[in-house]
């Protein structure tokens, strides 16, 4: 089936958008190599700071926090207290039925997360499966192998998510540099 020419739901829009971290936890992150994590942390702490300015809800799951800890330093303090908390056991956010409520009515979801082929795909996976766009963070998500990262997004293209980057969504939030917020929110990027 051929995709419309202009589809709306292919661009980022701050009204109908969720921010959720998956897993983003200090012992999961300490797993990964040191440039993905930088990356990874860098890039979410900037999304974070957009979406609080914004008015964008956001989603943060811990996989096992007994085991793997809380998120880390640096998207706690990025954070400020916003954001609703979930923890979890199962690989995919889907499973835990009222973050799957809060995902599933929403219209599109901006995922960042570890690891990008595991809960970040099957998170994804189902997202998609019930109807929900689904924009992965590509720059914003990481696995312990750049191979099963690749894997994963590769897959995600595949099933119908939408491969971005962290940028591409801050500004398909302003959308204009008339917005009163542009300047600020630019300044993440510098």
């Amino acid at each position: 089936m051929e995709r419309p020419a202009s589809n709306l739901g292919d661009r980022c829009d701050r009204a109908r958008s969720r921010l959720v971290l998956i897993d983003l936890q200090e012992r999961l992150l300490a797993a990964m190599p040191d440039a993905a994590r930088a990356e990874v942390e860098r890039n979410t702490a900037r999304l974070i700071e957009a979406a609080r300015q914004l008015d964008i809800p956001i989603e943060i799951s811990r996989q096992y926090p007994k085991g793997l800890g809380d998120l880390t330093t640096r998207l706690q303090q990025a954070l400020q207290g916003h954001g609703t908390v979930t923890d979890k056991t199962a690989f995919s956010c889907c499973a835990e039925t009222e973050l799957n409520n809060r995902l599933t009515t929403g219209d599109q979801i901006i995922l960042t997360g570890a690891e990008a082929h595991i809960c970040v795909t099957q998170t994804t996976l189902e997202l998609l499966e019930a109807g929900v766009t689904v924009f992965v963070v590509e720059d914003g998500v990481c696995s312990r192998d750049a191979g099963r990262k690749r894997n994963g997004l590769e897959r995600l293209r595949a099933a119908g998510a939408i491969i971005t980057n962290h940028e591409s969504v801050l500004f398909e939030w302003l959308r204009d540099a008339a917005d009163p917020q542009f300047r600020e929110l630019s300044q993440l990027i510098r």
